[in-house]
């Protein structure tokens, strides 16, 4: 599913895509990010891996979904999201196509 996983996020609103090159997560997709990592943060969930908000994030939005295919769609938003934290804390790089 990861292509057609990486156009449904989009069609969705969670990810978009600038000058049909760079990938990134919308407005939408950072709030409920942040909204998760709160939540887990409150809960005293010992997290240190982004795929689990992703998870989280995902899991309230495609309730219907099979594991699996959750999965499947964390792996392609992780990369996204990943290569936006560098840039918060003075590095750049690229960010990657899922």
């Amino acid at each position: 599913m990861p292509e057609g996983g990486r156009e449904r996020l989009i069609a969705d609103g969670l990810l978009a895509v600038e000058s049909g090159v760079r990938t990134y997560t919308t407005a939408r997709a950072k709030a409920a990010l942040a909204r998760a990592a709160l939540l887990l943060q409150r809960a005293g969930a010992p997290w240190r891996d982004l795929r689990l908000p992703l998870a989280a994030v995902l899991a309230e939005r495609y309730p219907e979904l099979p594991d699996a295919e959750l999965a499947d769609l964390v792996e392609v938003m992780l990369p996204v999201v990943t290569a936006e934290l560098p840039p918060l804390f003075g590095e750049r790089s690229a960010a990657p196509e899922p």
